[in-house]
């Protein structure tokens, strides 16, 4: 009875080693301030909105951790970017803000996968501002 209950245990321990290693290895590769249960935005299923984590979004970008930097799936380094733009009441500059913002997006984009971080927790991107609209 011992034995075959440490042989159990053996076996489970076995199965699953590789999924704990990787989840590790992935939370060890999150820069500071980034962690996997931040909200990067809401998918809509069945007509209700469900938050998206950064574990979620990394496990749809085939994320991994090689050399101690996070790639995706194609081996492309990803970035995280903290968005602003949740203001109840905006700053006066909160143009150059925005146009700063996607300047740098832009930017970043060009060498690394990017993932977004909302500045709104419930990762409602509609109470986000976005870049100020042309006048007709």
């Amino acid at each position: 009875m011992k034995m075959s209950l440490v042989f159990l245990s053996a076996a489970l321990l076995v199965m699953l080693s590789p999924a704990l290693v990787c989840a590790g290895t992935i939370d060890s590769c999150l820069p500071a301030g980034v962690h996997s249960t931040d909200v990067v935005g809401v998918r809509v299923e069945r007509g209700k909105g469900m938050t998206v984590t950064v574990a979620e979004k990394l496990k749809d970008l085939k994320a991994r951790c090689r050399k101690h930097k996070l790639v995706d799936g194609r081996g492309k380094e990803i970035r995280f970017y903290q968005l602003v733009g949740c203001w109840g009441n905006p700053p006066d500059d909160y143009q150059q803000q925005l146009q700063r913002q996607a300047s740098e997006l832009a930017k970043l984009r060009r060498r690394y996968r990017v993932i977004e971080l909302t500045c709104d927790p419930s990762g409602d991107q509609r109470m986000r501002a976005g870049p100020p609209t042309a006048n007709p």
